[in-house]
């Protein structure tokens, strides 16, 4: 137990004490985090689109910018992973069971209920599908990059422990070794646990729905209990058998099942329909992403609504995500340049998230339209099996789906329980095995009390309420990178068409 740090033990008790009181009084936690919420959105709805947007234009001009040729490690280091199994890897973690549960019901939701059209129109159909496409392409992912950028640059280049404190040392200084490190610490493992745990939740719930539309097994709290309980064995011996093995082959089985289900739904779904409303709606997006991107509706409380349950919900799930999803990109990503870096995390994720979306979220729509069948009337989680139950080979696709769920579950969470043993033991590489399992056990009962307490609903709000204070952190992240990366800049001579010898030098 040496290697166990304070923020091990702090965090514990708070999440302890978070579970106490979802057990022992469901109703006021539920409450609590409902005010939480509706405060943070209300109030900081603003906040959360223009930080969003600043990071996004940050990660672009560290691309543009000759530090892009910096390398995230020695100047002769070469990638640990493959381009296809850190590509699997950065994605299952960072988006996984989100794309499945909400790839038809939210272009499905937004067509019924656009921001701003008449709902069931087609120009309801253009926004459900550009809207989707904001929500889950460049800003999610610049929110991810820029976390794990950080990490990455202090830990594999300056030689600093994996830790979200280190990298504040360039505007902190000494005291990230302090009492405020290690609350910066505990803050971004409260962040990774409530996060994962939301994200069990939906995962559970997506299982759920899928069995109990295929088999008529009960859609309720009990089978969700039983659903985390045997995946919780599961990504726990996973976890044992450590990251270039578990969590490697479980990516790479994800990226084959969902590219499996992908093309099974394009071939069944209307396929040339699909590839119209990709192309249409990836130029809509492009044309309005500035738009979109501080849209607030100051003058329209029904507008701002939608704001707040769509968009602000999202950043801040991104953000309460970022603390875990950012270390292990970071942890995974070491040997590539920055520019290689920022390029393979921001675009290739975003690009198969549209088609992820163009495929399923017109072929939901299709189907509402149709009139044979009202999936308006199907919970979130029954939607997708609805829909697929209107196309051929329905039962293949459920079946598939279902299981990309159950490993899309497996992986982040044993991404989680890597991450979180890092982020408790000084910055380990290679946590113990008896802290990822206290971890592991943790995010599965903290997802199970936030199921009994109140639903998705009660997830959703905890949610918001853990981004807030990490949002403050990734603002200090990006001062703290600029600067450090300033500075290198001017001693490698790095300007805008670096010499052969000074590419050498950065490790480009």
């Amino acid at each position: 137990m040496r290697r166990i740090s304070n923020v091990f033990w702090i965090s514990v008790a708070i999440i302890l004490a978070c579970v106490v009181f979802g057990v022992t009084a469901p109703k006021s936690f539920e409450e609590a985090t409902g005010n939480l919420q509706a405060f943070l959105t209300t109030s900081f709805g603003w906040y959360y689109l223009i930080l969003v947007t600043v990071i996004v234009i940050f990660c672009f001009f560290l691309i543009f910018s000759p530090v892009g040729a910096i390398k995230l490690g020695k100047p002769d280091e070469k990638p640990e992973y493959s381009k296809v199994s850190w590509f699997a890897m950065l994605f299952s973690a960072g988006m996984g069971i989100g794309l499945v549960f909400w790839g038809a019901a939210e272009p499905l939701s937004h067509f019924i209920n656009p921001p701003l059209a008449e709902g069931g129109t087609p120009a309801a159909n253009k926004e459900a599908m550009r809207y989707t496409f904001f929500h889950w392409g460049i800003h999610a992912w610049a929110i991810y990059a820029i976390v794990a950028l950080t990490l990455a640059y202090f830990q594999f280049r300056k030689g600093e422990p994996g830790l979200i404190s280190a990298t504040l040392k360039p505007v902190l200084g000494k005291r990230m070794e302090g009492p405020l490190g290690t609350v910066i610490d505990v803050l971004a493992v409260f962040a990774t646990v409530i996060g994962v745990a939301t994200t069990l939740g939906f995962g559970a719930a997506q299982i759920n729905g899928g069995l109990s539309y295929l088999f008529g097994i009960p859609n309720n709290f009990v089978i969700q209990f039983v659903i985390i309980a045997i995946v919780t064995v599961l990504f726990m011996m996973s976890a044992w058998s450590g990251l270039s093995k578990g969590i490697k082959i479980l990516s790479n089985t994800n990226m084959f099942l969902a590219i499996a289900l992908l093309v099974l739904m394009f071939i069944a779904g209307p396929t040339i329909l699909i590839l119209n409303m990709f192309t249409d709606s990836f130029g809509g997006y492009i044309q309005n992403i500035v738009q979109m991107s501080f849209r607030i509706a100051p003058l329209n409380e029904e507008h701002r609504s939608w704001i707040n349950d769509w968009t602000i919900f999202y950043w801040a799930w991104w953000i309460s995500w970022s603390p875990f999803v950012g270390i292990f990109i970071a942890r995974v990503s070491r040997g590539r340049t920055i520019r290689e870096f920022l390029i393979g995390v921001l675009l290739l994720p975003t690009l198969v998230s549209f088609l992820w979306f163009a495929v399923f979220g017109t072929s939901g729509i299709e189907v509402q339209n149709a009139g044979n069948i009202d999936l308006t009337k199907f919970a979130t989680e029954e939607v997708l099996f609805a829909i697929f139950n209107e196309f051929p080979m329905s039962t293949v696709l459920s079946i598939v789906a279902i299981t990309l769920v159950c490993t899309f579950f497996i992986t982040s969470a044993d991404s989680a329980t890597f991450v979180l043993g890092m982020q408790t033991t000084y910055g380990s590489l290679t946590p113990p095995n008896s802290v990822k399992l206290t971890w592991g056990i943790a995010q599965s009962t903290v997802a199970i009390i936030l199921l009994y307490s109140g639903g998705l609903q009660a997830l959703q709000n905890a949610l918001i309420g853990a981004a807030f204070p990490f949002s403050i952190i990734i603002v200090l992240m990006m001062i703290s990178l600029y600067r450090s990366l300033t500075k290198e800049r001017k001693e490698l001579g790095l300007y805008l068409k670096p010499s052969p010898r000074e590419k050498h030098n950065t490790g480009a």
